[in-house]
This record gives structure tokens, C-alpha cells and sequence, in this order.
């Protein structure tokens, strides 16, 4: 007779004396916890729990700005210049001359610029360290071959420029010199020609910039088995996905921290300006420029914010005074990480010291009830408002909120509100634009907003022979910061 072959040997189950339970008499998940190695239920808890809260760091540029489809490879922008003529970094001469570069091809470092100055215009001259100012009325204004531009003025007070009031020394530089007007002779016209005496027309002239999209990819793989496999612990996600299939839970996250990409990317972006060996360049890769690449570019910055309310009120005002000098926004919005946005609310709060004019945290009636409120959303400082939040992404510990040095970690943004005129180059016309915005590619036939499809055989797709599901998420995009010289960047030490 043929002997049976057993499996499992069921010789494993090892009979005991003694009323008790034993892994060896009982099913035994090899987890290494042995959690069910005897046969009492345990108390589980099927959802996980949400330790760090809401993850997702996206909608800092939906508060701030909007989002536009282009065809282009990229954007081109123009922003305006100064309407009046001044001009920095003049050098007094001797005489009664001052004279400032106006050629950079043969000027290390200097800006190219053009002499606009005529004859008969009446100009103020400066000098910044001493505040000693002389006003003057232009009688020669000269472009020279070289890269000087000399002007000769009569002062008005005074034979020469160093004794016209308290005089400016010859061979000063660093002065600042603007036109305020000018003073003609009865019967003149503007009809001479001669170097020097000619009327100089000012033709407007734009500022250009751009920027290119980056193309931002990712996609999530699971295969048709792990599909159809239950868990224990039920899904719980930010984006609403619940069951006990935890490739929900894979696939939700997956999409999430894309989502999260998608402003990050703009936010961080640089772009490609090396070229050598090993460079991002040299890799075929482009870049794109950042809220923070742009503001450092060609905005302002404020380097360690003071925690001392002096010195933070001070260093405020500094910053008003500069918005002063430039498009001069009236309300702004400020996005700081938690350690800025404390010592702001120190610098409003220390305000209210009980003293005279002291100003309040809010209105209470001094009862049981009372409750002080210490922190501060909004205020109000010379003509500008200002709007104060905290911004998740410099505070969480997966991004910037986890450097605990210094060098180059970013406090904080100052952004204007509303809108800017710009010249568009594909529209051809001047158009309002939100400061901060987002183009992202898209036409009739196809929208790189935020692309998702599925490949494989699993899921619902039936697209190829893979036993698995592919999640693929794609995005082509950039953003532009137009009028950076009214953002505020506020970096550490």
C-alpha cells in the first residue's frame, strides 16, 4: 500500500500540560513581534495617525497669484523704467563739471548707460555722505569718445560748485545729480544743433526679462497582485482616500508631493548659468528662475531680521523707506517662517508699553473672561498695510524648516498686492498682471497644467501587457515675478 504524504506535518502542533498559550500551538505571522502568537484579539487601530498634520505645503501661489496658459518655450516680459532722469556714481570735477560713465564696454562692472541731460536744464546735485547739495543750471552738456559724459554747469548760488553754499570738494565721486526742471532766456529756442547745446529728446526705453518652463515628471507603479491585496491598517489620506487598500494610500501621496512639486519648483528654481563639466547645463538641463532666485536677482533683501524691538522697528522703517524709492505698493503681504513672524509681533507689541501713546493688542474689559491676544495678522505702518501670515513651507521640517544653521536660509517674503501694467510680447498690447503668476504650458490640443494617466493592465487601464498599474503625473511650467524691485526677501545671517 501506498504510504500518504502529508503537508503541513501537522506533528508541529506540540501538545502542552499545562492550560496556557504557546506560539507553538497556535498560527504565528512571522513579524517578529509575534503580535498573534496566542488568541486573544488585540485592541487595533485601523487608522494611522496623522502625527504631522496636514503634509501637503502647495498654496502659497494661490494666495498670491494666478495661473495662465502660453505656447511658447518662453515668456517674455517688459517692465517700465524711471520716468525722471537722475543719475548715481558722478564725479565732481574741479570746475564747475561733473562727469559719470556712460559706455560699459570698456568699464569693468559699470551699467551702460546714456547722457539725457540738456542744456538749460536746471539739476541738483548731491553728496550723500556730507548731505551738501548744490543747485545748478546746465550750460554745456558733452559726450565724449571716451566713457564719460561732461556736464558744465553755472551754479546758482555761488561762482563754482565747490563755493556754491557750502561747496562740494572737487573730485568727489559717489555723488547723485537729477534733473528738476529747466530755465530758457526770452526769445530761445531749441533749434541749435551744436555738440553740447543740443536738446537731447528722451525716447522711453523697457526693461526686458524672461523665463522658460521646466518640464516636472513623476509617476507611481504597483503591481496587479499587490492590487487586489487587502491591508489592516485603513487609508487615510490629505486628498480624502479611504479603504484598506493601501496602494490608495501609495498612489494618493504620490500625487500629493507631485502637487507639491509643482510650487516648489518655481519657488526654488535656478536657473542653469554654468557651463562647465558636470554642470546642470552640460546635462542638456536648462533650469528655470524662482520667487527666490528672482527677488535676490533684482529685488531687495534683509539680511537676519533683529529679534531687540528697536532694532526691529528700525530695520522696518529702513524697508519703508525703500519701498518709498520704488513702485511704493500700498498693501503687502508678508509670508514668514515662525521665529520672523514672533519677533515682528515683539516689535508691535513692544509698541504698548503702558506708556502715553502707547498703542493696544486689542479691546478688552478687564474681567475674569479677559483673553490676550499676542500675535498680530495685520498692521498699518506710515501709508503701507501690511498682512502677516505664516508660511507652512519655511516652518516644516521636510523642507526649510528643518535647517537649524544659517547662510542662506530664507526667513521670509515681502510680495505686493495687486496687480502691474507690463507690456506682453505675444498680446503685443500692455495687459494687468498679478506680481506673482504662473504660465504654464497649454493649447487646443493639449493642457501641461496637470497631466495624469494610467498605463498598464491593472486598475481600469488596459493600455499594455504589464501586470501593473502606472500612475504617471506631468506638468510643464514657470513663473514670472514681474516688479522684483517690490518684493523683500528676508534671509538669515
Amino acid at each position: 500500500m501506498a504510504a500518504v504524504a502529508t503537508s503541513p506535518v501537522f506533528g508541529s502542533i506540540v501538545p502542552s500540560q499545562k492550560q496556557q498559550a504557546l506560539s507553538t500551538n497556535y498560527l504565528s505571522f512571522t513579524d517578529g513581534t509575534n503580535t498573534f502568537a496566542q488568541q486573544y484579539l488585540p485592541e487595533i487601530y485601523e487608522q494611522e495617525v496623522e502625527r504631522y498634520g496636514n503634509r501637503t505645503l502647495s498654496g502659497f501661489l494661490r494666495m498670491v497669484g494666478a495661473e495662465m496658459p502660453m505656447q511658447s518655450d518662453q515668456v517674455i516680459w517688459s517692465e517700465q523704467n524711471r520716468l525722471h532722469v537722475a543719475y548715481n556714481n558722478v564725479t565732481v570735477g574741479t570746475g564747475n563739471t561733473f562727469t559719470f560713465v556712460t559706455n560699459a564696454s570698456t568699464v569693468t562692472g559699470a551699467t551702460s548707460i546714456k547722457n539725457v541731460i540738456s542744456k538749460n536744464q536746471t539739476v541738483v546735485i548731491i553728496n550723500p555722505v556730507t548731505g551738501v547739495e548744490v543747485k545748478a543750471v546746465v550750460t554745456l552738456s558733452v559726450d565724449t569718445s571716451s566713457t564719460l559724459a561732461t556736464i558744465t554747469v553755472a551754479p546758482y548760488l555761488g561762482t563754482t560748485i565747490q563755493n556754491a553754499g557750502t561747496g562740494i570738494p572737487g573730485a568727489t565721486t559717489g555723488c547723485k545729480v537729477f534733473v528738476y526742471g529747466s530755465e530758457y532766456i526770452k526769445g530761445s529756442n531749441l533749434s541749435d544743433t551744436s555738440a553740447g547745446t543740443e536738446y537731447r529728446s528722451i525716447t522711453p526705453e523697457f526693461t526686458q526679462y524672461s523665463n522658460s518652463p521646466v518640464i516636472i515628471r513623476n509617476k507611481y507603479a504597483v503591481n496587479g497582485s499587490d492590487m487586489a491585496q487587502i491591508g489592516w491598517v485603513e487609508v487615510a489620506t490629505e486628498a480624502g482616500a479611504n479603504g484598506f487598500l493601501w496602494y490608495l494610500k501609495a498612489e494618493s501621496e504620490t500625487r500629493l508631493r507631485f502637487e507639491d512639486y509643482l510650487e516648489m519648483a518655481v519657488v526654488e528654481g535656478e536657473l542653469a548659468s554654468a557651463t562647465g563639466s558636470g554642470s546642470a547645463a552640460a546635462a542638456g538641463k536648462k533650469g528655470t528662475q524662482g520667487l527666490f532666485a528672482a527677488v535676490k536677482e533684482r529685488g531687495n533683501t534683509v539680511v537676519a531680521f533683529p529679534s531687540a524691538v528697536a532694532d526691529a522697528l528700525g530695520t522696518f522703517d529702513n524697508i519703508l523707506k525703500n519701498l518709498d524709492t520704488q513702485g511704493a505698493i500700498e498693501e503687502n503681504m508678508l509670508f514668514l517662517n515662525r521665529s520672523t513672524s514672533l519677533e515682528i509681533d515683539d516689535m508691535l507689541g513692544g509698541l504698548s508699553s503702558g506708556s502715553n501713546g502707547g498703542v493696544a493688542y486689542g479691546l478688552f474689559e478687564n474681567s475674569e473672561q479677559m483673553s490676550l491676544n499676542l500675535g498680530f495678522t495685520g498692521f498699518r505702518r506710515g501709508s503701507y498695510d501690511f498682512y502677516k501670515t505664516d508660511w507652512k513651507y519655511l516652518n516644516d521640517a521636510s523642507t526649510r524648516g528643518g535647517l537649524t544653521g544659517k547662510g542662506g536660509n530664507i526667513d521670509g517674503v515681502l510680495i505686493p498686492a495687486g496687480t502691474s501694467t507690463v507690456y506682453d510680447q505675444q498680446l503685443g498690447t500692455n495687459i494687468r498682471r498679478p506680481f506673482l503668476h504662473v504660465r504654464y504650458r497649454a493649447n487646443q490640443a493639449d493642457d501641461r497644467k496637470m497631466k495624469s494617466w494610467v498605463l498598464g493592465s491593472a486598475g481600469g487601464a488596459y493600455t499594455s501587457d504589464i501586470d501593473a498599474m502606472e500612475v504617471h503625473f506631468l506638468s510643464e511650467r514657470c513663473l514670472c515675478v514681474q516688479g522684483a524691485n517690490n518684493f523683500v526677501l528676508f534671509t538669515a545671517a
